[in-house]
């Protein structure tokens, strides 16, 4: 007779990776649709309210599947940090749209300007950092593997370098690249890896 304990954090494991799933991919959407597609303000402010957490669930449901053989500390600090992340992007973002809606974008000092620019260095910073720290839990992960380890390594560490070198310019307006939608594509493909996984997680966790 199967242990209804068992059973259960099973239940509630798969229903976490699901979840997580479904917040990544409004995550991967709302960021480029918000920052690049300067839709109404109300669809802004509605898009950028619902990236943080959304990026905090994906990545809980991501946690849960890099640790159903085993939790991994890289995993929770991953977690924390993109959490974190999450919420600065939202600060930098309402701060920007606030400034910009009250006055005017050709009325912004740079003084005003050189603000948000610190808190997206700060974002650049934690969501970098939470990405390694993720990629290394993939390593050895049977769902994921060395492409998903040496792609995230690169682009985490790759966007912190850049910002921190260009600090406080964005190393697109340096002459340098922009890693920020490589890292975007980076967890779209990480999401549509985890929903690929489903059937593996089932039967993972039933075996156990």
């Amino acid at each position: 007779m199967a242990d209804p304990n068992l059973t259960c954090r099973a239940s509630k494991t798969v229903l976490s990776v699901q979840l997580g799933i479904v917040a990544g991919f409004v995550a991967c959407f709302a960021y480029p649709l918000a920052v690049f597609s300067h839709p109404p303000k109300l669809v802004t402010v509605a898009l950028i309210a619902c990236f943080g957490p959304a990026l905090a669930i994906a990545c809980y449901g991501l946690r849960q599947l890099l640790d159903c053989e085993g939790a991994k500390i890289s995993t929770s600090i991953g977690l924390l940090l993109n959490a974190l992340g999450g919420a600065l992007f939202c600060v930098m973002a309402f701060v920007q749209l606030a400034v910009v809606y009250s006055t005017g974008a050709e009325k912004v000092s740079p003084p005003i300007v050189s603000i948000w620019l610190g808190l997206d260095v700060a974002w650049d910073a934690y969501i970098g950092l939470g990405t390694v720290c993720f990629a290394l839990a993939m390593l050895r992960h049977p769902q994921f593997g060395l492409l998903f380890f040496i792609l995230g390594v690169a682009i985490g560490a790759g966007l912190l370098a850049l910002h921190l070198w260009t600090f406080p310019t964005p190393p697109q307006s340096a002459g340098l690249v922009d890693l920020g939608p490589a890292l975007g594509l980076w967890y779209f493909v990480v999401t549509i890896q985890m929903w690929r996984s489903m059937s593996w997680l089932r039967q993972h966790v039933s075996a156990d």
